[in-house]
C-alpha cells in the first residue's frame, strides 16, 4: 500500500504542488484595506481665495519678488460626481430611464449622498503683481511657480511690476 502511495505522489507530484499554491493564493487578501475613518473623512471644499493666499505666501518667499498680489480666474469650478441607481424601463417602445442619487443613512435621520468622483477646478488664468516684476528673471521664477500650481501654460499667465 505505501508503494502505491509513493508511486502516485511521484507521478503526480507537480500537478498536486501548483494545486496547493493556487489555494494558497486564493487565500491571500487582495487590494487596499480601507479603513473607517477614511470613508467618512468628508470631501475637501476648494476655496479660490485660500488658494489665492497660498500662492501669495509662496512665490513672496522666492528672493527679489518683494509684496505679491494673486488673482487667479476659473474655467470650471469644482464638481462633484454623485452615485445614482438608474432603472430603465421599456414602455409602449419608448424606453424610459429614471434615475435615484444613492444616499446613506448615517443613523438618527442623518443621510449622507455617496460621491463617487471630485474634479479639482480648471483654472483659466493668473496675474500676479510684484515688486520684483521689473527683472526677467523673477518674472520667469514667478511664471513657472505659478505654473507649476495651477497647471496653467505660461501664456495664461501674466506678471505686472508693482505701482510704486
Amino acid at each position: 500500500m505505501k508503494e502505491k502511495w509513493l508511486t502516485v505522489l511521484s507521478r503526480y507530484k507537480f500537478p498536486a504542488i501548483m494545486l496547493l499554491l493556487g489555494v494558497v493564493l486564493m487565500l491571500l487578501p487582495v487590494g487596499k484595506k480601507t479603513t473607517a475613518a477614511s470613508e467618512e473623512t468628508p470631501p475637501q471644499e476648494f476655496d479660490l481665495a485660500a488658494m489665492e493666499r497660498q500662492i501669495e505666501e509662496i512665490v513672496g518667499c522666492m528672493d527679489g519678488v518683494g509684496r505679491v498680489r494673486v488673482m487667479l480666474t476659473l474655467r470650471t469650478g469644482p464638481t462633484l460626481s454623485l452615485a445614482s441607481d438608474q432603472d430603465e424601463t421599456l414602455r409602449d417602445a419608448e424606453m424610459r430611464t429614471e434615475s435615484q442619487i444613492l444616499k446613506l443613512n448615517r443613523g438618527s435621520g442623518m443621510q449622507e449622498v455617496v460621491i463617487t468622483q471630485q474634479r479639482y477646478p480648471v483654472f483659466q488664468g493668473a496675474v500676479i503683481v510684484c515688486d520684483g516684476a521689473g527683472n526677467s528673471a523673477v518674472r520667469l521664477q514667478v511664471t513657472e511657480a505659478v505654473s507649476v500650481l495651477t497647471s496653467l501654460s505660461s501664456d495664461k499667465i501674466t506678471v505686472a511690476k508693482w505701482q510704486s
